[in-house]
C-alpha cells in the first residue's frame, strides 16, 4: 500500500512540475481572444536603453492591438516608436509575424526591438496554440 501511495505522489508531482515548466504564463485566453505578454518569453531584444515588452491582443486569429509595456526608453523617443505598433492592428497572425516593418526615423532602436519583440512573440503563440 505504501508502495502505491509514493509512486502516486511521484507521478502527481511529476506532472505538476511538468505543467508548470510547459505553460509559460505568457499567453492568456478569455474565449476566442487571447493575450500574449512577451515580458518573460523575449529575451535579449533591447532597444536604446532595454526590452521594449509589450502585450498583443488576438482575436479570431487577427490582430486587435499591441501595447507597450512600461521600459526604460526616452519617453521623447518612444512616443515616435510605439506608431510601428499600428502597423500590426488588423493583420493576421501569420503576416504580422513575418512583416517587414519599417523602423522609426529619430527612434530607430527603439522602434526596430518592438517590431523584433512582437514579431518574436507571435512566433512563441504560433507554437503554442
Amino acid at each position: 500500500m505504501k508502495k502505491i501511495i509514493i509512486s502516486t505522489l511521484l507521478v502527481v508531482g511529476t506532472m505538476v512540475l511538468t505543467s508548470a515548466v510547459a505553460g509559460d504564463g505568457a499567453i492568456t485566453r478569455q474565449g476566442n481572444k487571447v493575450v500574449i505578454n512577451t515580458k518573460t518569453i523575449v529575451k535579449g531584444v533591447v532597444g536604446y536603453n532595454g526590452s521594449t515588452h509589450v502585450k498583443i491582443h488576438i482575436r479570431n486569429n487577427k490582430i486587435e492591438k499591441v501595447e507597450a509595456l512600461p521600459n526604460q526608453e526616452e519617453p521623447q523617443y518612444f512616443a515616435r516608436a510605439k506608431k510601428v505598433l499600428e502597423k500590426f492592428k488588423g493583420k493576421t497572425v501569420d503576416k504580422a509575424a513575418t512583416m517587414k516593418v519599417d523602423a522609426v526615423s529619430g527612434a530607430t532602436f527603439s522602434s526596430e526591438s518592438l517590431v523584433k519583440t512582437v514579431q518574436k512573440g507571435l512566433k512563441h503563440y504560433q507554437t503554442k496554440k
